[in-house]
């Protein structure tokens, strides 16, 4: 069985294959979501804590979250279902997917790590792999690095540094944009579209009142 492992606080992930069956018998019978200690499956994981997130089995259908079965299943999928990918609205389709249950048919387990051990995990734990793009909301960029009102907050947008279009060029920097985003220009263009809903209710008013008073003076009113 092979073992995705993934560390989320560093970005890392590696997969690991397993052979022994002495081992393996720590996550038979576990269920995703399930954390477990990380000693049963060799000393390097000694004082680790991992938690199943998924895995698919030999003939490559995926493990389905409440899916409580050790065999493989039909089921009528609709959008965000395991295996299943919607591309049409309101579409379901019944397609085979396998229980969530651990069981010796499966062939890669996915799952995480959380709680560091004693030892570093080389390739995993060792080194750090930075966030190619960084949060794009304006309130979540605030909160990451600490800012206040008065900060700007498009001066702390991370992004990366792409290799130039042609040779000799300068690099290029992609930047999401930001989402959110209160800025003088914003503030603005929405007063001027408040002035101008205000002064279109004022000339329908004087319209309505300028037709009364055309009706009154022929007397139709």
């Amino acid at each position: 069985m092979k073992l995705n492992v993934a560390f989320p606080a560093n970005g890392t992930q590696k997969m690991f294959e397993i052979i022994d069956e002495k081992k393996l018998h720590v996550l038979y019978e576990k269920r995703i979501g399930s954390e477990f200690e990380g000693d049963g499956l060799g000393d390097e994981f000694k004082g680790y804590k991992l938690q199943i997130t998924g895995g698919c089995d030999k003939q490559g259908f995926p493990m389905a979250e409440g899916v409580v079965t050790r065999e493989r299943v039909r089921r009528l999928l609709s959008k965000g279902d395991t295996g299943y990918r919607a591309k049409r609205k309101g579409v379901r389709r019944r397609k085979s997917v396998r229980g969530c249950i651990v069981t010796q048919d499966i062939s890669v387990l996915s799952m995480i790590i959380t709680e560091r051990g004693d030892e570093e995990l080389p390739g995993l734990t060792d080194i750090e792999i930075p966030k190619s793009l960084g949060p794009k909301r304006a309130s979540k960029i605030r909160k990451m690095f600490g800012l206040g009102k008065d900060d700007d907050v498009r001066d702390y947008v991370i992004g990366k540094t792409l290799p130039p279009k042609k040779e000799g060029g300068q690099p290029r920097r992609k930047i999401p944009k930001i989402q959110r985003l209160v800025t003088p220009e914003m503030i603005a263009a929405r007063k001027a579209e408040l002035e101008f809903r205000k002064e279109r209710r004022r000339a329908s008013a004087k319209a309505k009142e300028e037709y009364t008073a055309l009706l009154k003076q022929r007397g139709l009113l």
